[in-house]
């Protein structure tokens, strides 16, 4: 079997000390990377009213930015993920700092509404390199023994980065304002970029050995059998498999509060702690799928697992009216469980993945989220004002059921293209 380390050339040390040591330099320096590209994501939300009153506009305009930002990942990912396998990651993920960085300084400093939507579209761009990028850096890097584990790491650095951006940019704005906690965005994102130019030799390039080229079509470039390799059964399952993730996740993270408020008055103060309560458990969750991960081939299984009860979770919120205590306890099991599945979910894609394609394959996979994010406000921003709320949670647990079934029917890879020694 294929090394994950081989198409990158990366320096032999075969003694565990120095191996676990360069690995544990990796990890970090993506886990950090992917935290930073969680707080771009989050850096707006919880500063919609004073860029709303900043600009004189409505909060569908103010929307239209996140909109631009997710059109333009969604639009550009693949390409990026094409580009990883082509120029190597650490030039991408250097790329996509700065250019972050380079986008909310613009947000910020540029005058006018659309100004801003433009530097919104190319965060966007930004964003398309991290998940290609980072995956095809952990898995040429780090042993297949630990490979579960870092890629929950990795999981758990975007939770946290979510998590800790609301009261992170409020806390700068009640400060500087909201372009002083824009530009404290920027300057986290450059001085990550910094360090991985400084810290980068631990991060592999593209070296392909002998023999190890991509093969190539008519083209003579690879592209046509790059494109097959995406249009392929296995990948688009796994394509389908990140938007429902995306649809359900959605639903729960976005109007778990309006939505229980509309079915059952569940006050907002609860059911905001509850919502904390699955996001907290979720990352802790992802810690926890590392380890199973790295223990089981089977994880299919442990996603079977973690989609049954969360569907159970989404059936009690839309049809029984909870105490708090309980609310709280059933969403921070759910989390838990969801958060448990990641892991796995990375390691499928992983196992569908040939050598010298994890960047287009992560890229085009990862889409899935950008068309999720796309479609998935518009449909349950629908249905409450239509009045239909419980409705969002028979569709977030259809979402989480078609997610099961792409995930328990997938066939098993073939021995030759599971990337094990």
């Amino acid at each position: 079997m294929s090394s994950t380390s081989e198409p990158f050339g990366l320096p032999a040390e075969t003694a565990s000390g120095p191996r676990w040591s360069r690995e544990t330099k990796v990890i970090a320096l993506i886990a950090v990377a992917h935290f930073v590209s969680h707080v771009h994501i989050m850096l707006l939300p919880p500063l919609f009213g004073e860029v709303k009153e900043a600009f004189g506009v409505s909060y569908i305009q103010i929307g239209l930015a996140l909109t631009a930002f997710n059109v333009a990942s969604a639009l550009l990912q693949t390409p990026a993920g094409f580009l990883v396998d082509r120029i190597g990651p650490r030039a991408m993920l250097t790329g996509g700092l700065l250019l972050g960085a380079a986008a909310i300084a613009a947000a910020a400093l540029l005058p006018g509404y659309w100004f801003f939507v433009i530097s919104y579209a190319f965060l966007g761009i930004a964003n398309t390199v991290y998940h290609p990028a980072d995956y095809t850096i952990l898995s040429a890097t780090v042993d297949h023994k630990r490979i579960g584990k870092a890629f929950s790491i990795h999981t758990f650095a975007g939770y946290l980065g979510s998590g800790v951006t609301p009261a992170l940019v409020l806390a700068c704005a009640a400060i500087w304002g909201w372009r002083g906690a824009f530009l404290f965005a920027a300057g986290l994102s450059f001085a990550i970029a910094l360090l991985v130019i400084v810290t980068g030799s631990i991060l592999p390039r593209v070296v392909h050995k002998p023999g190890q080229q991509p093969a190539k079509g008519p083209s003579s470039d690879g592209t046509k059998v790059g494109l097959s390799l995406l249009l392929s059964a296995p990948i688009l399952r796994n394509l389908l498999f990140f938007f429902c993730l995306a649809m359900a996740n959605g639903g729960i993270q976005t109007f778990t509060v309006v939505g229980m408020g509309a079915i059952h008055d569940t006050p907002f103060s609860v059911a905001n702690v509850a919502l904390s309560g699955f996001l907290l458990m979720s990352a802790f969750g992802v810690l926890l799928g590392g380890i199973i991960a790295d223990r089981t081939p089977h994880h299919e299984r442990v996603a079977a697992v973690g989609f049954a009860c969360t569907s159970t979770m989404a059936i009690l919120m839309a049809w029984v009216n909870m105490p708090a205590a309980v609310l709280i306890g059933v969403m921070s099991l759910g989390g838990l469980l969801n958060g448990m599945i990641q892991p796995s979910r990375d390691m499928m894609v992983r196992a569908v993945t040939p050598p010298g394609s994890f960047g287009k394959v992560f890229g085009f996979v990862s889409t899935g989220f950008n068309l999720g994010g796309m479609v998935a406000p518009l449909l349950y921003g629908w249905l409450m004002d239509r009045g239909e709320p419980r409705a969002i949670f028979m569709i977030v647990v259809g979402f989480i059921l078609l997610a099961l079934v792409t995930a328990i029917t997938r066939a098993k890879p073939p021995g030759n293209t599971t990337w094990t020694r």
